[in-house]
């Protein structure tokens, strides 16, 4: 019996996580091109740092409104046409910021691009976690966030050496791409067997497989779990999201879309130029945010290598302790250059290194798994639209922290700005320790069983893995 391939599932899965990548470079390109529109006015018309401020966070404001109609557009027509229609939007977005000769346009080109980019939030992960088998999950699953932090290296490496317009348009042209390779990508076997269009699964599955795999056990689970949901009693969206089981994993996924932001990833990501500036340590704000975005996505490659190895829990552990540590010496540093001028003089090197640090270990833990957890934790009658809320609660937490964050830094210093998302970051740790559970290698069925309170089944848990 042939076991087929995985690489149909590896070109699906990055295929759609391209997606992710056109959000990235969104994301990356606030840090680089802030100095070229506030203080050399290259759009030709003044920009105040308050309205770069808002140009920033409305990227994350647009994602915040999507999320949650997109979750009810993937399950009327669809994982990949919803990603295929959101290119026209995407494109409007960008011809925006490409001709805009007031500040209002470049708000509504970035709300644009942030509605696009938070529907990918959404729809890329859960493709991924239908298109691939059990043991590939975590791996495929992972992809999405690979490609998110590839694209704000993207954003930081176009933005360190060229003009504002030709930033713009290499930036403008990643939505086509996108389309021109997922077009010819298949839809989510699952969603399929949802619709009841067995046929079109049953080719779905042979293309992400392979031609020779022998598909008919797994096609004969995802048409049980289809007819499973399709028998339970039919029940309105709000009466299902009430159900126990679901609130816990809601519960879950809500508060580490939380955690992900409220350490501080997006304040760093989003100002990171101007916080190396005020480190003072000789290396220039450009040279330092690309040792971070090189930072970013190498240690998110090693994150994706073994989250299917180590699990989701032991990662998110490490991950939140080491941020813990990492955020309270940036405060430290921050605390003493303002108290103490000159002081730290010769500790640049500081907070560049404790941010790298902390770089590192949110990209293999908080960065990746709370994406994946938040399709791995509800069955497929509420997965859409629960992840949906997960998702926008994630936005909201980022529109929050990219607003708030220069406010504090003004308002009561960078040293306990840092030190209120080292308080956060030890909540995720503790949470993390404590509360979430281990969804490595489990089935849908495996999950519900484990959140309502029953023990997995081992044998079932060691032949998935």
């Amino acid at each position: 019996m042939s076991k087929g391939s995985v690489l149909p599932q590896y070109i699906a899965g990055l295929s759609a996580s391209f997606g992710a990548l056109c959000m990235g470079a969104s994301i990356g390109w606030s840090s680089p091109v802030e100095n070229m529109i506030t203080v050399n006015e290259d759009y030709g018309f003044p920009i105040t740092s308050s309205q770069f401020g808002w140009v920033s966070s409305l990227l994350t404001l647009g994602a915040t409104v999507v999320c949650i109609p997109i979750g009810f557009a993937i399950d009327w027509i669809g994982r990949r046409p919803t990603m295929l229609a959101l290119i026209p939007p995407y494109m409007v977005g960008w011809v925006l910021m490409l001709f805009a000769n007031n500040v209002t346009m470049l708000y509504f080109g970035r709300f644009i691009l942030g509605m696009c980019g938070g529907a990918f939030c959404v729809t890329a992960p859960m493709y991924c976690t239908e298109i691939c088998t059990t043991a590939l999950r975590g791996t495929i699953g992972a992809f999405f966030q690979l490609l998110i932090v590839s694209g704000v290296f993207y954003g930081y490496l176009v933005g360190a050496f060229l003009p504002l317009l030709t930033i713009n348009i290499l930036c403008a042209i990643l939505p086509l791409i996108f389309a021109t390779v997922h077009f010819f990508m298949p839809e989510s076997p699952v969603y399929l067997a949802m619709k009841g269009r067995n046929e079109d699964t049953a080719k779905a599955l042979r293309w992400l497989r392979g031609k020779n795999a022998d598909i008919d056990d797994e096609l004969k689970e995802i048409f049980e779990e289809s007819q499973r949901q399709s028998d339970l009693p039919k029940v309105n969206i709000l009466a299902a999201l009430r159900r126990p089981i679901v609130l816990k994993g809601l519960g879950i996924a809500v508060l580490l879309q939380v955690f992900q932001q409220w350490t501080g990833i997006n304040a760093i990501l989003f100002y990171s130029t101007s916080i190396f500036e005020d480190t003072g340590s000789g290396l220039s704000g450009t040279d330092a945010t690309l040792i971070i975005g090189f930072a970013q996505v190498s240690s998110t490659l090693v994150g994706v290598a073994i989250v299917d190895k180590a699990g989701r829990r032991i990662l998110l552990i490490i991950s939140g302790f080491l941020m813990a540590i990492t955020t309270a010496l940036m405060g430290v540093y921050f605390q003493l250059s303002e108290s103490n001028p000159g002081s730290m003089d010769n500790y640049g090197w500081l907070p560049i290194s404790s941010i790298c640090i902390f770089i590192v270990f949110f990209s293999i833990g908080f960065g990746p798994v709370p994406w994946l957890m938040n399709a791995e934790l509800f069955s497929e009658d509420v997965k859409s639209v629960a992840g949906s809320i997960a998702g926008t609660s994630n936005w909201l937490s980022a529109f929050m922290v990219t607003l708030l964050f220069p406010i504090l830094k003004e308002a009561i210093g960078p040293g306990p700005t840092f030190w209120i998302f080292t308080a956060i970051a030890v909540i995720a740790f503790l949470y993390s320790l404590f509360f979430v559970p281990e969804t490595k290698g489990k089935s849908i069925i495996e999950v519900q069983h484990m959140l309502s309170g029953g023990k997995v089944d081992k044998s079932a848990e060691k032949n998935e893995t």
